[in-house]
């Protein structure tokens, strides 16, 4: 995020949803290298416990600089926060 001089305005966003695409996952992995954070997201529909093997079905991964998996490290860490103080504690992820 660039920072701006003192009484300059900052410049305007708009935000163009005009390609996303709304996507459910139940499964996220985290994997990173020195120059990128890799985000993995998928769904598991094993409904029976106690498999010898779970499939997971990827369908988006998304590759981000440090810089901006720091912004949403930060920006999920708030969601969090509100949505825990707004509905009680969210478990433990494994």
């Amino acid at each position: 995020m660039a920072e701006t001089k003192k009484g300059a305005a900052s410049p305007k966003l708009t935000w163009d949803d005009s390609k996303m695409r709304s996507t459910y996952a139940n499964v996220c992995n985290v994997s990173s290298t020195r120059e990128e954070v890799t985000l993995l997201f998928g769904t598991n529909s094993t409904w029976h416990t106690g498999q010898k093997e779970v499939a997971i079905s990827l369908t988006d991964r998304i590759i981000l600089n440090p810089h901006a998996a720091k912004r949403l490290s930060v920006l999920l860490g708030k969601v969090v926060d509100e949505y825990e103080n707004r509905f009680g504690k969210v478990g433990d992820a494994p």
